[in-house]
């Protein structure tokens, strides 16, 4: 039986991401090579799953507004298809985090490079709230070389589904995707996504000064659209950026033996005080 479902207005402003309200800090779940891929090791899912669960959890100890379950599998198609197994894998994992952190604690999916629509169906199947998309419009360079966008094919699946009250958050400018063919502002493209049915969009950059420029691109462009920090933070810079975006990714800076280790909820509950230091 699905777990949700609904409609949704997909105008910005509404559900977990809000412009102009409460800072969402999401952490970053990641989740090695699952079934179906190619460097996946026999007999690691029970570990992989386990290690995610352990990781919401920590988070969530630590203060943080949700996480997001992401896949890293190391080599990607560059379309939407998604390995069965990998797909069931993602269910598994994401049905064991929510029944972990309850389902109250917003938990979204992103099945990489762009499976948008494995996303979708993952995350209205097991109750979670939403979906990060690396490219919801346009296209973008990959190590796997060019990934392109199918917004129609996203917006139909979407509706087939009825996953609208999934919410939709769209990477516009950050390390997985950059406008290709043609100049075109930050802003510009998340009002594309926007169009294209986003709930919120995501950028990102390693300058931070870049990256407040991403953001008042958007908010010029887009005054009503949630925008998030598509990672790149730390406790250092957490609350500059945060006076203009509503909310972040937040990823390595909570794992002290590197990215791809453990949470630590400690370092988590710092970094919640450093982003809030100017709010």
């Amino acid at each position: 039986m699905l777990a949700g479902g609904g409609e949704k207005t997909h105008t910005g402003g509404v559900g977990i991401f809000e412009a102009g309200g409460r800072k969402r800090l999401i952490g970053m779940v990641h989740v090695g090579p699952l079934p179906g891929t190619p460097f996946h090791r026999d007999g690691s899912f029970p570990r992989i799953r386990d290690g995610a669960v352990a990781s919401a959890a920590a988070l969530r100890a630590g203060g943080a507004d949700g996480c997001l379950v992401q896949t890293n599998d190391r080599v990607y198609g560059r379309g939407e298809d998604c390995d069965p197994a990998r797909l069931v894998a993602v269910g598994v994992i994401t049905a064991a985090v929510i029944a972990e952190v309850g389902p109250d604690w917003p938990v979204g999916v992103q099945i990489m490079r762009n499976a948008v629509r494995a996303s979708l169906g993952a995350a209205q199947v097991t109750g979670a709230q939403f979906v990060r998309v690396g490219a919801l419009v346009g296209q973008t360079a990959s190590p796997s070389g060019m990934v392109q966008s199918d917004p129609l094919a996203v917006a139909a699946y979407r509706r087939a589904i009825g996953a609208g009250g999934i919410e939709v958050v769209a990477d516009v400018a950050s390390m997985h995707y950059r406008w290709n063919g043609g100049h075109k502002t930050p802003g510009e493209v998340a009002s594309l996504a926007r169009n294209a049915g986003a709930d919120a969009v995501a950028v990102g950059h390693r300058d931070t000064d870049t990256a407040l420029r991403m953001l008042d691109s958007v908010r010029r462009c887009a005054p009503d659209l949630p925008v998030v920090l598509a990672g790149y933070t730390d406790h250092r810079n957490a609350a500059a950026l945060l006076t203009q975006a509503d909310g972040a990714f937040v990823g390595t800076c909570l794992q002290p033996d590197g990215w791809g280790g453990r949470i630590d909820p400690d370092l988590v509950r710092s970094y919640v005080r450093a982003a809030h230091a100017d709010g």
